[in-house]
């Protein structure tokens, strides 16, 4: 017999299973999927259980801001594009299920060299080798001079690209998010941090128009954010670190000028969970009375049915 004492379970109070409160019932349960049938039938086949009940009702949220006009904002890193979403982008453009585009300064180049020469995305350990990592010259004298020429014509840095993919419509530019949002009068909104974009390493750079041309960017970027109060929603894919920043000044500046802005819905999607999106767009904006929502996996899988959800939605 042991020398310490034990506790006498036979003291236990227990109580029923139907006074307990239980997370999950069978009627939020998944079924099976029907080989040959509909998106809908698969749609309506997911679990109402966890990231698979927000994304549902993250489709919910977005087809009733449509509904009601409130903005639908798409901030994506340049994955976005690399992964083959472009065309996913430019139909949710199209139908005007979203109101603004905001991305980095890589989007903007993959955006640039998938409309011009149909492929991008260099290998970059191979290419750092012998210093021809970015030195592409067709790429970086599109995008500099452009961005020069829009600067000094007062246009703003992604509608500078997307007024040039418009009217000279390369090879495949109905795949270029820039190009289609210009065409369809929507702000694409391009933020570049100085020295992290290959078309800075070359001498058609000039700081003064990138500078001035990304900082017009950002007041757009502040006016489209003005009007997500009260129903508006703010997708973010891909960006870790610069749209994450830029959206929590945006959204300073316009409370500051517009006066409260709140009860919005915000989502991250990203394969790993970093800080700055899940506090600077998730957490802190949403507060208090909105909604945050973080979505941890591969954007080639998770956008495509994020935007087939809202379609349904929508019927």
């Amino acid at each position: 017999m042991s020398r310490y004492p034990e506790i006498d379970l036979s003291k236990i109070k227990t109580l029923s299973v139907q006074d307990r409160k239980s997370k999950t019932h069978v009627a939020e349960n998944g079924s099976p999927f029907t080989p040959g049938g509909s998106f809908r039938g698969f749609w309506d086949s997911l679990p109402r259980i966890l990231a698979s009940g927000e994304l549902r009702d993250l489709t919910d949220r977005i087809a009733d801001a449509v509904r009601k006009g409130k903005p639908v904002l798409f901030l994506m890193g340049a994955h976005v594009v690399k992964v083959g979403l472009s065309p996913v982008v430019v139909d949710l453009l199209e139908r005007r299920i979203l109101q603004a585009v905001a991305m980095n300064g890589a989007g903007a180049i993959h955006d640039i060299e998938m409309a011009y020469f149909g492929g991008t995305s260099e290998d970059v350990a191979e290419a750092l080798r012998d210093g021809a990592f970015g030195m592409v010259r067709e790429t970086a004298d599109r995008v500099n001079r452009t961005v020069q020429e829009g600067a000094a014509a007062g246009l703003g840095f992604g509608e500078a690209l997307g007024k040039r993919i418009a009217g000279e419509k390369p090879p495949f530019h109905p795949c270029s998010i820039l190009g289609a949002a210009y065409r369809l009068g929507i702000p694409a909104t391009v933020h570049v941090a100085l020295g992290t974009d290959i078309v800075h390493q070359h001498p058609t750079a000039d700081g003064a128009s990138i500078g001035e041309a990304s900082l017009r960017d950002f007041r757009i970027l502040c006016a489209a954010v003005s009007g997500i109060g009260d129903g508006g929603v703010v997708l973010l894919f891909g960006s870790s670190v610069v749209l994450p920043e830029v959206f929590l000044k945006a959204l300073t500046v316009a409370r500051n000028v517009n006066g409260p802005i709140g009860r919005f819905t915000t989502a991250n999607f990203d394969m790993i969970r970093h800080y700055r999106p899940r506090v600077n767009v998730v957490e802190r904006p949403t507060q208090p009375g909105g909604r945050g929502m973080n979505f941890i996996g591969h954007h080639e899988i998770l956008l495509p049915l994020l935007a087939a959800g809202v379609k349904e939605a929508l019927g």
